[in-house]
């Protein structure tokens, strides 16, 4: 049975992972400062914050794992210090380090972010960084430790998951499926393609690398091969709710409605528009894919798939309530005799 460590566990995709493994039979370990958002993951957690140097060498001598997959990470943009983010770099030189003392231990995926260049850059290759964010910059220190690591005993591979969607999710992209059930998405005509991926995908590619034996010292970004354009996807998932399309709108009325949404951000009132987040919605970024998918061959989720999984979640977790669609009358002529 193989031993296999994931920190941050208790997160979008480490609870997508565990699931997986723990189906297919696999030891597993959860090192996260926070408890499962799946409760049934409670058995398989140890509450250790990787930031605790000495408590997570203890778990993981102790446990023994031959592959660590590392997800633990601050993740939001909302951080303005580099402290903000220490979970993301001094967080990672723990885990490092930890490993460099772990005999048993082949493998090591660490997790980084698209975010590494700002949308719309896509990188020439796997060691240009243009961020844009302070969480970009923590993710780029992250990579920078793990490339620089000296003749490890193990294998590593970077991954960079682009925009992940699915079952357990939380902000942003839930926010998307909230949107279009409120019925508050709607078309302004200006709306982008971007490279996301659904959550199942997602874990079928994790398992493909750590299955593999030609990852050394690799990077890959993790997504779906189709970019999706995002007002043909919110579409999707209105007539899948049973809502019908969704309406558009002025370009005009969005404009002003983020610019309302600056001013409320400014005293601290939630605002769904702001213009860094229109600004994001109009930009294309498309990822390449090319190293993952020659590595994973086809994806076993289509979106369609992934879109009805995850509505399926939201029904039973979030109170969704889908809409059947209205049967059509019979308009065959009756005959009279």
């Amino acid at each position: 049975m193989i031993k296999v460590i994931v920190t941050g566990g208790s997160g979008f995709i480490g609870t997508n992972l565990i699931e997986n493994l723990v189906q297919d039979n696999f030891s597993v370990l959860n090192l996260d400062k926070s408890s499962p958002v799946n409760p049934e993951q409670i058995p398989y957690w140890q509450n250790v914050d990787i930031l605790n140097a000495q408590a997570l060498e203890k778990a993981v001598t102790e446990f023994e794992p031959e592959i660590i997959i590392h997800l633990a990470a601050v993740t939001d943009l909302d951080g303005k210090t580099d402290d903000y983010y220490r979970t993301n770099v001094a967080g990672t030189q723990n885990v490092i380090d930890v490993a460099a003392k772990t005999p048993s231990l082949k493998k090591v995926i660490y997790t980084s972010s698209m975010y590494v260049c700002k949308p719309g850059i896509i990188p020439t290759d796997y060691r240009t960084f243009k961020p844009h964010t302070r969480y970009g910059e923590s993710k780029v220190a992250g990579e920078l430790l793990v490339i620089n690591i000296k003749n490890p005993h193990y294998s590593w591979t970077i991954i960079r998951p682009t925009s992940i969607w699915g079952p357990w999710f939380n902000v942003p992209y839930i926010d998307f499926f909230n949107t279009v059930y409120s019925g508050r998405y709607f078309d302004f005509g200006k709306c982008c393609t971007k490279t996301y991926g659904y959550v199942g995908n997602t874990i079928f590619q994790i398992r493909k690398i750590m299955a593999a034996d030609n990852v050394h010292a690799k990077t890959f970004y993790l997504g779906d091969k189709t970019p999706i354009p995002i007002s043909d996807w919110a579409n999707e998932i209105s007539l899948k709710l049973g809502k019908g399309p969704v309406k558009s709108i002025p370009f005009a009325f969005i404009k002003a409605a983020a610019l309302v949404g600056n001013m409320l951000t400014k005293v601290h009132v939630k605002f769904p528009m702001t213009s860094f987040r229109l600004k994001n919605m109009m930009t294309d970024n498309i990822f390449p894919l090319e190293d993952i998918n020659q590595l994973t061959g086809e994806a076993p989720f289509s979106r369609a798939a992934g879109t009805s999984k995850t509505i399926n979640w939201l029904v039973e977790h979030k109170g969704y309530r889908v809409q059947q669609p209205v049967a059509k009358p019979n308009l065959k002529p009756v005959l009279h005799s």
